[in-house]
């Protein structure tokens, strides 16, 4: 039976582990994964960020390679071979799995529970932005601690999914027109605070106001004055594909090589898929700057967030990442992926345009 999941959907297993889809390319009965939360029954830790403790049971969550050292040294039953990447990865399988907690089912169950402060400053934010686009109900999710249950009142976010590309567009254009209306919705990146301005910036070929004003371009990271709540709440709109956008490329036959590191110059032939995760950019007059040489590197992959729906169609971009060559049974090609890795070289990734637009 196949394993139908799409990215931010929520598989959890029987020892109440639970994990984050990532992506769309997934074999058929498994899924890859993020581990994101784990009850105190079994893991606990010390870092006060992390304590998810709106349920009778405490909840902790993972931060950055956290989660993948808990289960490869714990649960090394949630990981599984990854036949084009020749390499275990973490991820579950259907029968280990206790339900599948879906954004969009959780989002129509406020509708049928008590309500309380924090749902209701929820659905009144997303109708809101219904009132000025064409957005319904069902093109909604939420994730994080809402999606969970676990949300508190005073401190937790308001994270909703949007399902599909042309409601992305959709969106984007309502919360352009609501950051102008100078209500209770302001883009967060519009004048951001102190944190921001003195944050510990690593990336070396990205800079920190680089990465203010493209956030601030993305237009789906929000601050909503909430009344229902008393205070300001962070909102996050996340894009993730509809069914019919959905092309799932895992393939055991295929082979995803690592060739080395390399910097790119090319312009962007196609940006539909890169709103989503992991994003992709279809290349062309693409030249190789610096590291190894190919000339059929047809597209950039990152999944790292900070270069998701940084280019668009015609944009010359900037590109530098590990170059892959990706082989299926009907075609080869190469590809400059950006993704997580341990570390420094991390922060060597980018990608952006060559020439961005005036920053203030």
């Amino acid at each position: 039976m196949v394993l139908r999941v799409r990215d931010r959907d929520a598989p959890v297993t029987q020892e109440g582990i639970i994990f984050r889809v990532y992506g769309y390319d997934h074999p058929p009965t498994a899924c890859v994964c993020d581990v994101e939360y784990a009850p105190e029954t079994i893991y606990r830790s010390s870092n006060p960020r992390a304590i998810r403790d709106g349920l009778p049971i405490l909840y902790y969550k993972f931060y950055g390679d956290e989660g993948l050292r808990f289960v490869m040294g714990n649960y090394p039953q949630y990981t599984f071979f990854h036949e084009p990447l020749q390499r275990r990865m973490v991820g579950v399988r259907e029968g280990q799995l206790s339900e599948v907690r879906r954004p969009d089912h959780r989002f129509q169950l406020f509708f049928s529970e008590e309500p309380d402060r924090m749902i209701d400053a929820a659905i009144n934010l997303a109708e809101t932005v219904m009132e000025v686009s064409s957005l319904g109900y069902s093109d909604f999710g939420v994730f994080g601690s809402l999606l969970h249950d676990f949300y508190n009142e005073y401190f937790s976010d308001i994270d909703f999914v949007i399902y599909g590309r042309r409601n992305l567009l959709d969106l984007v254009d309502a919360l352009g027109y609501l950051y102008e209306e100078d209500g209770l919705l302001t883009n967060e990146f519009a004048q951001p605070n102190s944190a921001f301005l003195n944050k510990n910036w690593r990336f070396r070929n990205y800079s920190l106001k680089e990465y203010l004003f493209y956030e601030m371009r993305k237009m789906i990271y929000a601050v909503y004055d909430s009344p229902e709540l008393g205070r300001r709440v962070k909102v996050e709109f996340e894009p993730v594909k509809d069914w019919s956008e959905i092309k799932n490329e895992y393939d055991p036959k295929s082979r995803i090589t690592y060739k080395g590191w390399v910097r790119v110059e090319a312009t962007v032939a196609e940006d539909e898929d890169s709103y989503f995760t992991p994003a992709i950019y279809y290349l062309e007059d693409v030249e190789v700057i610096r590291g190894v040489k190919a000339d059929d590197i047809v597209r950039a992959v990152t999944y790292v967030e900070e270069f998701r729906m940084m280019a668009r169609k015609g944009d010359r971009v900037i590109i530098e990442g590990m170059l892959e060559e990706v082989q299926t049974p009907k075609k080869s090609f190469h590809q400059v992926t950006l993704s997580y890795m341990p570390g420094d070289k991390y922060y060597d990734q980018v990608l952006k345009p060559v020439k961005p637009p005036s920053i203030e």
